[in-house]
């Protein structure tokens, strides 16, 4: 084995982490005896030689030597190295990707094509292991060949051939899978796959199999679904709650005595969880096929909704789990109405295990506004156990509890005494100034230890963070007997991260009102600063004091005139708050209409518009900038809500009930999310509704 291994310039290769000369020893440990020395082997071959789904010149190079591997009946876990060179190799470019490659990308490019084809010639080897004593490679070939094989009539045949013989459970899963897999390759194939499958999950076999075809059909053939797919789901997870449990009854999350190794899969949609999340579990398969179910019934809400509904109602506390993970991705994704599904979330926060619980409250802390049925729950919850108030992290901050958090996130006043708790700390978690703000007018008792705590600040290099939640939280409540405070740290703020911390005090200031008097000659010397942001900041806040518009134009004006973009968009976003008193400006900000920086251009737009009281130049930018870019949506509706209600068959109207009709959040993403996201667009079409109908509610905050 590994005949000329020697003689391949390793040391003249790269690999993610420097010179590729380890790598003959990574593939020596891979067919080590010693379990751990073959684990660690294994990591390194992902970590470096294959980092993030990379294939460098040491990558392809590695290829024949771990097709020796697998063909060798000796090495053990052979599973694990056919996963390895499946991921290699599988790596799909398609037009559309070809199209967007750079020149620095090509050489990557052309390793990826390589790699592929390279793997798929050898790729013959995997239809022997397809009967093999070895678990491990039953489970990992069908997904190999499915993927890499240039045959896949052929391919499809042995996985029907498989199945009928096949005695294992998670490998039938996974002989299912790979006919997906097969089905979205290679698309003549999708209709002899779709009605196999559909055969699959009407026969009567076992509810594992009958969910895993149904789980496949929905993400290669959503169409051949059964329209009762929703009831013959929860059906089959009825049935599969009744199989027998071989470690017994046991806790969601809680730990074996001796958990068994696991095979760990890292590719497909079936992988075997860990031991200490399956242990225990009644199959711990279950939460991948109903994963990949959801990803393939997509924007069909109400069937999801339905069925996490169903899940989140099961006995099984692992069903539930995982009913709280996929109700964060259909939530977070999608919009619909959730207020049956949140509500049972919110019941999971009593529950035993204390991994569900916590699950349900990270998924409502998400929620801002759409937590509201489960307000009470959480409410039990964050008096129960003031323990949790607030959450330490190695290293770092602390921060809220996620029940907290989530409560003051709905402005219910029940969180206030977390929020008293936390203020009482030495070190104030950073987002106590957010939940304040979230509660508004009902946190204003706090406003006297908010005070008090910012009085003690030391004006030191970490200011910043002690008296950012503190200034955030004076802003919120707008309490301007705090002005004196407020003052003293922005006279006495150092010069390092000094401009993040005057900021706040201004902002502070500004948000004072008339209250801040005692500011204005601070105020007047920092506007002296032209062309700063903090000299527009101040002049803001000056307007906010005084009100007088004379003084702090010449101020915005020149900001705006500056070639500094965050200066220019403060200053336009100041000059919009003065309105008509600053009309003289109008040709300036029609001057930015067209500059190259979209934010800008919004900006600009907006403040035009609140400057002339005239929509007709402002509009057409502002609709232009909301199909350019999705994140400026809740800024473009803000001001077009402000405008009053669109007349029917404009432009801007057809724009804004497009987004209301739209199912998929305006800012989901495929793979990622953002901790605000979720109200961020709730935010956006409690504007449209405005912008539409006219001032019906509450504006959102």
């Amino acid at each position: 084995m590994f005949a000329g291994i020697e003689e391949v310039d390793w040391a003249s290769m790269e690999h993610a982490y420097g010179p590729a000369d380890d790598v003959p020893a990574l593939l020596r440990g891979l067919a080590s005896p010693d379990p751990a020395e073959r684990e660690g082997a294994l990591d390194g071959m992902y970590g470096a030689v294959h980092h993030q789904g990379d294939v460098y010149a040491c990558t392809l190079a590695c290829i024949p030597f771990l097709f020796e591997l697998v063909a060798d009946p000796a090495v053990p876990d052979r599973g694990d190295i056919v996963e390895l060179l499946t991921s290699i190799g599988g790596i799909d470019l398609g037009e559309d990707d070809e199209e967007e490659i750079d020149e620095d990308e090509a050489e990557g490019a052309a390793n990826y094509a390589m790699a592929a084809a390279a793997v798929s010639a050898g790729a013959g080897v995997f239809f022997p292991l397809m009967a093999d004593p070895d678990q491990g490679l039953r489970l990992s070939a069908p997904l190999a060949l499915a993927t890499l094989h240039d045959d896949p009539a052929r391919v499809l045949v042995l996985l029907r051939e498989r199945l009928a013989v096949e005695a294992d459970e998670e490998v039938r899963l996974a002989l299912v899978e790979a006919a997906g897999r097969l089905a979205l390759r290679h698309r003549p194939l999708a209709a002899p796959v779709a009605d196999w499958l559909s055969r699959l999950a009407a026969e009567a076999n076992p509810p594992g199999l009958r969910l895993a075809a149904l789980a496949q059909l929905a993400r290669c053939a959503p169409r051949s679904l059964p329209g009762d797919v929703v009831p013959l789901v929860t059906g089959l997870l009825r049935q599969l709650r009744t199989l027998p449990d071989p470690a017994g009854a046991r806790p969601c999350g809680a730990k074996p005595a001796a958990p068994e190794a696991a095979p760990v899969a890292l590719l497909g949609q079936l992988r075997a969880p860990a031991a200490e999340e399956s242990a225990g579990r009644t199959a711990p398969w279950t939460a991948d096929l109903l994963r990949t179910l959801h990803i393939g019934l997509d924007d069909r809400v109400t069937e999801r909704t339905e069925l996490l509904t169903d899940q989140l109602r099961s006995p099984d506390p692992w069903q539930r789990a995982d009913a709280v993970r996929m109700s964060g991705g259909l939530m977070g994704d999608w919009r619909g109405s959730y207020a049956e599904l949140v509500g049972l979330v919110g019941e999971q926060l009593a529950s035993p295990d204390p991994k569900l619980a916590e699950a349900a409250s990270h998924l409502l802390e998400g929620l801002f506004g759409l937590a509201a049925p489960a307000a009470d729950a959480l409410a039990a919850r964050v008096a129960a156990d003031p323990g949790a108030w607030v959450r330490e992290w190695a290293g770092g901050r602390p921060t809220l509890g996620s029940a907290v958090k989530a409560l003051a996130r709905l402005g219910d006043a029940r969180a206030l005494p977390a929020l008293a708790a936390a203020l009482d700390r030495p070190d104030v978690p950073y987002d106590v100034g957010p939940g304040i703000g979230f509660l508004g007018e009902a946190a204003r008792p706090l406003a006297g230890a908010l005070r008090s705590r910012l009085g003690e600040v030391v004006l030191d290099e970490q200011a910043y963070d002690r008296a950012g939640p503190l200034l955030t939280g004076l802003t919120a409540l707008r309490a301007g007997e705090a002005a004196p405070e407020v003052l003293r740290v922005l006279r006495g703020t150092e010069a390092f991260r000094g401009e993040w911390l005057r900021t706040a005090a201004l902002r502070a200031l500004a948000s004072f009102g008339p209250a801040a008097g005692c500011a204005v000659p601070e105020l007047r010397a920092l506007m002296r600063h032209t062309g700063t942001t903090e000299s527009v900041e101040a002049a803001e806040a000056l307007w906010a004091v005084e009100g007088d518009a004379g003084a702090v134009l010449p101020v915005l004006v020149e900001g705006l005139a500056t070639q500094n973009v965050y200066v220019a968009r403060a200053a336009a976003s100041a000059l919009g708050r003065l309105g008509g008193r600053a009309a003289a400006t109008a040709p300036g900000l029609r001057s930015l209409l067209r500059h190259e920086e979209l934010w800008l251009r919004v900006d600009a737009a907006i403040a035009l518009w609140e400057v002339s009281g005239r929509a007709e130049e402002s509009v057409p930018v502002l609709l232009a900038a909301w199909e350019q870019n999705r994140h400026v949506r809740v800024r473009v509706a803000e001001c077009l809500a402000r405008m009053g209600p669109a007349d029917a068959g404009s432009d801007a109207a057809h724009v804004l009930f497009a987004e209301l009709t739209s199912v998929r959040r305006h800012n989901a993403m495929d793979g990622g999310y953002g901790s605000h996201d979720t109200y961020t667009d709730e935010k956006l079409l409690a504007l449209c509704r405005r912008a539409l109908l006219g001032n019906t509610g509450k504006e959102p905050t």
